[in-house]
């Protein structure tokens, strides 16, 4: 999973990305607790917490890099997700949590900011799927 995220295009190729693999319990625990008691988190056995890191996409961008970093992250998640399906695991992209909580239970630096909580394991496929917009409802040509 990670060779395949380690693919994925970059602003600048700065590669503005970390990723800390969670499996100790206590761990996945706590992350759980910080992301409002998401039980799929301690029960998954294996959590990625992807996070931007501001100082590569900031030392050639400046504040734009904030933004190449959120955009970094969300990359390489999205990879890992591809990833983990061609190895017919099932994965869940909680994005609600305390970011603060997280950054505490982790011990992340200052520069570092979690952007994803990238649960994966082997699971049931869903019964169904959630009705989505028809993709026509999301384009617009030329001007919106």
């Amino acid at each position: 999973m990670l060779a395949a995220a380690a693919f994925a295009p970059t602003a600048g190729n700065r590669e503005a990305w970390d990723v800390v693999i969670v499996s100790d319990e206590g761990q996945l625990e706590a992350l759980g607790d910080a992301a409002g008691n998401q039980h799929q988190i301690p029960d998954s056995g294996c959590a990625f917490v992807v996070c931007a890191n501001y100082v590569r996409s900031m030392s050639r961008y400046g504040e734009r890099g904030i933004l190449y970093g959120v955009q970094d992250a969300t990359i390489i998640t999205t990879y890992l997700m591809l990833a983990a399906h061609a190895l017919q695991l099932h994965t869940c992209w909680v994005g609600q949590f305390d970011e603060e909580e997280v950054k505490e239970t982790l011990d992340l630096p200052k520069h570092i900011r979690p952007v994803a909580i990238l649960v994966v394991g082997r699971g049931m496929p869903p019964e169904s799927r959630p009705e989505r917009m028809d993709p026509d409802e999301h384009v617009h040509y030329d001007v919106w």
